[in-house]
């Protein structure tokens, strides 16, 4: 068998001032924005959807509204708690979104809260995350690497590849018993004990049950390359 790409997954902690909605997360502590997916992923702009979490949304979207890396926020949804907006993240070459896409990554998960963002970024090539760290020092841009590892091959430290976020998550909903039948806490008793709303909780699941299926039962033993009858 031919060689086969690799992806290369990257976790890191970010400044919100690096990638975005500074102004809005220092503002209005304890509001949490997880970004459920991105509608537009071109040269020049990411246009993600994103929830939020907290109290004081009257005050988010006004601070949001003046928010000089965004624009053209727009309320879409709101579920028990939890509001879905949309809005285009302003191109700014002294940004990590910027660099993401100047570099190819794919966006996998987003969490910002407290000034801070948690991001973990997909690469198709070594030369990707090669091109982004180089970008990075350039810059001056400042990141925390948590973990860097190839998707295709088992961890070495036993861990599948979730990011602590999501580990956090699946431990806690285990040992509160959500995985039980009948479960002993629902899915609203454990947002409220983990401080997130349920639409949050529902995305961090189905990312760690994603990221532990993916790790775990597809990926590369050693040694097995297709072999001949």
């Amino acid at each position: 068998m031919g060689d086969r790409s690799t992806s290369i997954i990257v976790e890191f902690s970010v400044p919100a001032e690096e990638f975005a909605l500074y102004e809005t997360l220092c503002e209005v502590p304890g509001m949490t924005v997880e970004v459920e997916r991105v509608v537009a992923h071109e040269a020049d702009c990411i246009v993600p959807c994103f929830w939020t979490s907290g109290e004081n949304y009257e005050t988010f979207e006004r601070v949001a509204e003046d928010d000089p890396s965004i624009r053209d926020l727009t309320k879409l949804d709101e579920v028990k708690g939890a509001i879905l907006y949309r809005a285009e993240w302003v191109e700014d070459v002294e940004t990590v979104a910027y660099t993401m896409t100047r570099t190819g990554a794919t966006l996998l998960d987003a969490t910002g809260e407290d000034g801070q963002w948690m991001l973990q970024l997909r690469f198709d090539t070594s030369e990707g995350t090669t091109a982004f760290q180089r970008y990075l020092e350039e810059h001056e841009l400042e990141v925390e690497l948590h973990r860097l590892y190839e998707l295709t091959q088992p961890r070495l430290d036993g861990q599948p590849g979730l990011t602590d976020i999501q580990h956090e998550t699946l431990v806690t909903a285990l040992e509160r018993g959500y995985y039980e039948t009948p479960r002993d806490v629902s899915m609203s008793e454990l947002a409220d004990e983990l401080g997130i709303s349920q639409q949050a909780l529902s995305k961090r699941l189905r990312g760690g049950h994603h990221t532990l299926v993916e790790n775990s039962l597809t990926v590369d033993s050693p040694g097995s390359e297709e072999q001949g009858p």
